[in-house]
């Protein structure tokens, strides 16, 4: 039986582990990482609060109008929500975020057979870093693809310790679900043909990104991460700690998100943007670090299959809603992005019409 073909999402240059850098108790942090784009900005008050959408009221026949209009508000207005009552189990969540928290606890000399390699993201690393001048964040990130199953890599998933592999297992499938009921409520929101984006996605490829993002002596000075918006079609992100540090731009303000217990913070990304013909947004974002504590997250990414095609959706077309985005391959759209720093909405600026 022939080996599945596993191809490389993109490349990314090896860096140094910046928790590692962070052991060693620096009164000043080096130049890759200053970061003097980046300024803090004021903080909004009141602050304005992410829009909530509970799933259960999504199912209710009493309440589906009401969650489905609050929905088509979030998507259009914020690009960002948080969503409650998801199904997804709370025994399961405080599974993945101790097991999670527990690997990037591992040696640097367990973590090494998890590194990256001069051509895979895949792993233990940073992304996007395509120069050796380039600022680095104030992160470490391990990425893998989770589905489907024959596209993981033999040396990454497969060699998960125990108990994390198996609740990655779990948690990979709820999630694919939760991703999949979440898009039809979308489309429903928004009136489109379900079937269009069921195509797109239901076979479609998840990857997670667990983000570890230490404490630094100089927070001001630097960027968790840098602000972009996420290439993927629906990203759902879970805090692991109870830190914060995500922040969206909005209104050019960027407002910090208080996460809500076992809550999923979703976001619209630019696969979608296309897909909707531009009427739902990808909207930048951001992580800042502090000088006290670690800041733990899990980012999971559903995308269409790499070997399908995207577009504005056929039904969203109409003489008065001409095309905004021309159309691409998936495999293309990431090819694309890899290729490049990661800086706001550069990737998707190309595809515009």
């Amino acid at each position: 039986m022939m080996e599945p073909q596993r191809s490389s999402l993109g490349v990314s240059l090896l860096v140094p582990s910046v928790q590692e850098l962070a052991k060693e108790e620096l009164i000043q942090i080096p130049s890759r990482y200053v970061r003097s784009d980046q300024q803090p900005q004021l903080i909004p008050s009141p602050l304005p609060q992410l829009p909530i959408i509970d799933m259960e009221r999504l199912k209710s026949a009493d309440s589906v109008d009401h969650e489905l209009q609050k929905l088509h508000f979030a998507c259009k207005d914020w690009g960002f929500f948080q969503i409650i009552n998801h199904g997804v189990s709370c025994s399961l969540l405080e599974r993945v975020k101790e097991e999670t928290q527990k690997f990037f606890k591992l040696p640097i000399e367990e973590k090494q057979k998890f590194w990256q390699t001069t051509d895979d993201v895949e792993g233990f690393g940073q992304a996007f870093v395509v120069s050796k001048e380039q600022k680095l964040d104030w992160a470490d990130m391990f990425f893998l693809i989770t589905l489907p199953r024959d596209s993981r890599k033999p040396h990454l998933f497969p060699n998960l310790p125990l108990p994390l592999r198996d609740t990655l297992e779990e948690y990979s499938t709820e999630l694919k679900n939760t991703a999949i009921t979440t898009l039809v409520y979308i489309a429903q929101a928004l009136k489109l043909e379900t079937k269009e984006l069921m195509v797109l996605f239901e076979e479609g490829m998840q990857s997670m990104r667990m983000n570890y993002y230490p404490p630094c002596p100089q927070p001001e000075k630097v960027i968790g991460l840098t602000p972009h918006s996420d290439a993927a079609g629906i990203t759902f992100l879970l805090e692991l700690n109870g830190v914060q540090g995500l922040e969206i731009r909005k209104d050019d303000i960027w407002i910090p998100v208080e996460p809500l217990p076992n809550a999923f913070i979703v976001n619209i990304g630019e696969i979608l943007e296309i897909v909707t013909n531009g009427q739902y947004r990808s909207i930048e974002h951001r992580a800042t670090v502090n000088s006290e504590i670690e800041r733990l997250s899990i980012a999971t990414f559903l995308n269409p299959n790499m070997a399908g095609e995207i577009g504005p959706a056929p039904s969203l077309i109409a003489p008065e809603t001409p095309p905004k985005f021309r159309r691409a391959t998936v495999a293309d759209f990431f090819k694309n992005l890899f290729s490049r720093e990661l800086k706001r909405k550069t990737n998707l600026e190309q595809y515009y019409i």
